[in-house]
Order: structure tokens, then sequence, then C-alpha cells
């Protein structure tokens, strides 16, 4: 005898879902899941299952068991990209992060516009070695400029006006986020990924003169994106400040370090330097 299924089931169903997606986030030591915890709930559940789906997505096309193909590898995100889709349509899946992604997406008009193209860049990470600037500005937009309005549609919680006024700014601040990672990861990314994002960098070759080039780019995105902060509803603000601030932090650190060095090894942020930076946006202190 199948018993059916209650709206206790449903719920519960769904708790274990969220919660699941917050465990993928625990898992990996990151800026955002330090600025994560200033979000007030429930935005900050529904950010940590839109990230957590990110994360599967990245750790699909990246992962390091050699053992799995290019082919293994895309079938795998075409089936993830496939069981995501459905799931946004009729609200179930038996996948527990595409669940909660399930329930943030429909909670907050996240569709296939900003769905498909985070999925088409992760696909090209299994089909392009090196981008010229137009695949790189189509692949920033889809990992990391959607991946931004997605948390933005969170933010807003359906005010269309406020979303059309922040938009840019919200995708000028993933964009910075993702070229940050791009630089840090220079070494790694063409070592043992086999992948140059920067278009005619060869990493071999990488100069000082090279790395101010591409942070002026960055922080100019991220001044941009600043404007937007105090514009964002009060249970995002400071998160959004905060993850900000880390990444400006990075920035700075990236910019002072010898070029020669940023080839070898991944700069990072130091976790005491990290806390003053959460410290000062509690105080409210502007990023």
């Amino acid at each position: 005898m199948i018993l059916r299924g209650t709206a206790t089931d449903d719920a519960r169903y769904d708790h274990v879902a969220q919660a699941s997606a917050r465990t993928v986030i625990a898992g990996y030591s990151t800026s955002f899941g330090w600025a994560a915890r200033l979000l007030a709930e429930p935005v900050r559940t529904h950010v940590r299952s839109i990230y957590a789906l990110v994360r599967v997505a990245d750790e699909t096309v990246d992962d390091p068991d050699p053992q799995l193909s290019r082919a293994v590898r895309t079938q795998m995100l075409d089936d993830l990209a496939a069981e995501t889709g459905r799931a946004v349509q009729r609200g179930r899946s038996t996948n527990l992060v595409v669940q909660a992604f399930a329930i943030t997406a429909r909670r907050h008009g996240i569709g296939a516009d900003l769905i498909d193209p985070f999925f088409a860049s992760m696909r090209a990470d299994l089909t392009v070695a090196e981008h010229d600037q137009a695949s790189l500005d189509e692949y920033v937009h889809g990992s990391a400029e959607v991946v931004g309005l997605m948390c933005l549609r969170v933010f807003v919680a359906g005010d269309e006006t406020a979303y059309a006024q922040l938009r840019a700014p919200a995708q000028c601040l993933g964009s910075a986020f993702q070229k940050v990672n791009f630089l840090r990861d220079l070494a790694e990314d063409h070592d043992q990924l086999g992948r140059t994002y920067f278009p005619g960098l060869d990493p071999s070759d990488f100069s000082d003169a090279h790395r101010d080039q591409l942070l002026d780019d960055i922080d100019a995105e991220l001044r941009r994106a600043a404007t937007a902060i105090p514009h964002l509803p009060a249970d995002s603000r400071r998160a959004v400040a905060a993850a900000h601030g880390l990444y400006s932090a990075l920035s700075r650190r990236l910019r002072a370090t010898p070029a020669a060095q940023i080839r070898r090894t991944r700069v990072r942020v130091p976790d005491r330097e990290k806390a003053r930076i959460l410290a000062g946006v509690l105080l409210g202190r502007r990023p």
C-alpha cells in the first residue's frame, strides 16, 4: 500500500532539500560563505539554494577524477540542466539540491532567461580552452552575471521597478567577482584545467602591466556595483556590502602581488582581514 503525501510531508521534503543546499555551501570555504551569514531569512536560504546548484554544476565540469571523460561530464551536466528545467516547471525533483533551487526559482521568478545562459557557460568550460573577447563576455554573463541577477530576484522579492534599476550594477558585481577569480586562479586554470579565460593572455608571459590592466577593469566594475548597495533592501544590503568588501580586498592584494607570484600561488584574503571587513559592515561602514 502506498500512502499519499500530505502538505506536511511536502514541507518536510522542501526543508530537507534546503538543508542539503546549506550543507553543500558549508563544504566549501569561500568568501560567499562569510557574507551569506549576514543575509536575513528567508533570503539566506534562497541565496544558498542558488549557489548550491551553481557549485554542483561547477564541480561537475571541474571534477579532478581522471576517469570522468569530457563526454561523461557533458552528459552529467546535460542531465543536471534538464532536471533543473523540469523541476522549475513542475516543482519537484528527486535531486535535493535541484529541488532547493526550484523552490527558490518558482517563488522568485527565476526562469530560463537566467538558467539557460548559466548552463551554457558551464558547457563552455568543457569545450573552450581559450576565449576571445566575444566568447569571454558571453561566458561571464552566463557564469556570473546571471547568478547575480538570480540573487537580485530574491533580494527585491517581486519589485520589478527595483529589479530594473539594480540590474546593471548587479551584473557588474557578478562580472567583477568572476574576473577576480580568473586572475587569482590563473595558474590552476591554465596548468590543471587547460583553460585561459582572458583573451590573448599567455600565463607564462603574465606581467605586472597585464595584472594592472585587468584589475583596472575589475575595479571599475566594483565601483559601479557599489552605487547600488544603498538601494538594496535591508535584509540583503549588509551581505552584499560584505561580499563587495571581501572582493575589493582581494583585488587590492592581487594588485600588490607580483605577477610572477600570481602565476605560482593563489592569493587569498586572510581570515583576520575578512573578520575586520565583516565587522566594518556591521558597524555601517560603506564598502
